[in-house]
């Protein structure tokens, strides 16, 4: 999840116990936490089982995303420029790894389409490609505001414009040819447009947005079919500013919701009796779903250590893990 920095006018997004039960995935558990702004403190914890094998602490100013790919890592670092490149063993992470500097561009979220990964940047409002052989940044793919989260359906990638270039919310998600490496159409979905998911041939879209005094927080959820080019709105009032995870849960779309985490209907209206997580709304951080395991990264100060809740199907917590300060994002890696 991405936290927001109130900086003289502007606004920045900068977006245990014993374990229960054994954790069955087959491979590692990667969860990023971001740290603190200006403190360089962000860290990653990996998990093997319920057995934490590595903590990575000081690895850079607000550990933003991560993404796999192959036996590689990619840590997005927000405040740094920076992304890192890590590969990855059954024993951890090989160390130090690359660092790819990224000139002062502020990225965001990476994904990795046809073999080239990109990324992401609100400074320089746009989505750099970066070719995973030479770790050469050869492009730049101009957008109108400041991007967040992108996403491939296989042909195209799809981006989340969170904020115009005043910091005012912006209400677009635009579609990329990476082939032309242009904009080719863009949709209005409200204010907001944050986190994206991708399932069968609906793009879900969360939105968080603001007053114009930024004293009031404002949520809601928008789907776009991509075959009919159709919309759909939904907005559900005041919520709090880390409140905007989508995930496919169960084999349905769920988010985060007020302390938890809620499946989506057709029609957009969440199912409130279907809840999962009674944490405190202003705690939760961050989730993500892997297996049939639901992952729920709560703080109460943003300081270390925080903890990450995982839940099974029937909504049970199996395993408690204690990882760094404001855990933001989960990947999960298989050999």
């Amino acid at each position: 999840m991405k936290r927001i920095y109130l900086l003289s006018l502007f606004i920045f997004f900068i977006g245990c116990e014993d374990n229960l039960e054994e954790n069955d995935i087959n491979g590692l558990l990667i969860v990023a936490s971001e740290g603190n702004f200006g403190r360089s403190n962000g860290s990653l914890s990996i998990f093997k089982g319920k057995e934490k094998i590595q903590t990575i602490n000081d690895i850079g100013d607000v550990v933003q995303s991560i993404t796999t790919h192959n036996n590689k890592l990619f840590v997005v670092i927000n405040n740094s420029h920076l992304i890192k490149v890590f590969t990855i063993t059954q024993s951890g992470l090989k160390l130090p790894g690359i660092d790819i500097k990224t000139n002062n561009s502020s990225p965001r979220e990476l994904i990795v389409h046809n073999n080239k990964a990109y990324f992401t940047n609100y400074n320089s409002q746009d989505v750099k490609v970066l070719d995973l052989e030479t770790y050469y940044i050869e492009k730049s793919i101009k957008v109108n505001g400041l991007p967040e989260s992108i996403v491939s359906d296989g042909k195209h990638l799809w981006v989340a414009i969170n904020m115009n270039s005043d910091y005012s919310s912006a209400n677009s998600v635009v579609k990329i040819d990476p082939e032309n490496n242009q904009v080719i159409n863009t949709y209005e979905v409200g204010k907001g447009p944050q986190q994206l998911l991708i399932k069968n041939n609906d793009l879900w879209v969360s939105r968080t947005f603001y007053s114009e005094d930024f004293t009031e927080t404002y949520f809601g959820t928008s789907l776009i079919n991509m075959i009919t080019d159709d919309i759909k709105i939904m907005n559900y009032g005041t919520g709090t500013v880390c409140g905007g995870d989508l995930m496919n849960f169960n084999g349905i779309v769920h988010r985060t919701f007020n302390g938890g985490v809620v499946p989506l209907n057709a029609d957009l209206n969440v199912e409130k009796l279907g809840k999962i997580g009674s944490f405190k709304k202003e705690e939760l951080y961050s989730a993500n779903a892997f297996e049939n395991k639901l992952y729920m990264g709560i703080t109460s100060d943003y300081m270390s250590p925080d903890t990450v809740f995982v839940h099974d199907q029937t909504g049970e917590v199996i395993n408690t893990f204690i990882v760094g300060a404001a855990p933001g994002d989960f990947a999960i890696w298989k050999e």
